[in-house]
């Protein structure tokens, strides 16, 4: 369905607003799908991506500024998703053996057990927007997007 009949606009949309129109409706309908994928283990989109980003840390501690720097959406407040985290005993906040003003963040089994069972249906999730376009078409949205975006 063309943008303008999903926002039912009445009147003509100049092609770089339509571009900006499409790619946050779009977005919108992304993160609506996964936020239902992780409702049931209690994540936010945001906390979902800390675990994400200790888990690929591969058992080294991560500081706030490794986190900060890796996010995906950069206006995140690390310190209270971690916060978040701990409570929820998804993580381990420690002061640094070498450097006490330096945090070290760890992902703890529950956390990595949760990305476990998340992961078949994140899978299923990325490959349901996917299914409707050939890889040479994917990779040329990508493009398009790394394009638009720079």
């Amino acid at each position: 369905m063309k943008i303008e009949e999903e926002i039912k606009s009445t009147v003509a949309i100049d092609m770089a607003k339509k571009v900006i129109l499409n790619i946050s409706f779009t977005r919108n309908v992304i993160s609506d799908k996964f936020q239902e994928l992780i409702k049931p283990y209690d994540l936010s989109g945001e906390q979902y991506n800390v675990l994400r980003i200790l888990r690929g840390q591969k058992g080294k501690p991560a500081n706030m500024s490794i986190i900060q720097e890796r996010m995906i959406a950069k206006n995140s407040n690390t310190t209270r998703l971690i916060d978040k985290l701990l409570l929820k005993e998804m993580v381990t906040r420690n002061e640094c053996p070498a450097n006490r003003r330096k945090i070290e963040i760890l992902i703890t089994q529950k956390g990595l057990d949760v990305l476990n069972k998340l992961d078949p249906d994140v899978i299923h999730h990325e490959n349901y927007f996917a299914e409707k376009l050939t890889n040479t078409e994917l990779e040329q949205l990508n493009n398009l997007l790394e394009k638009y975006r720079n």
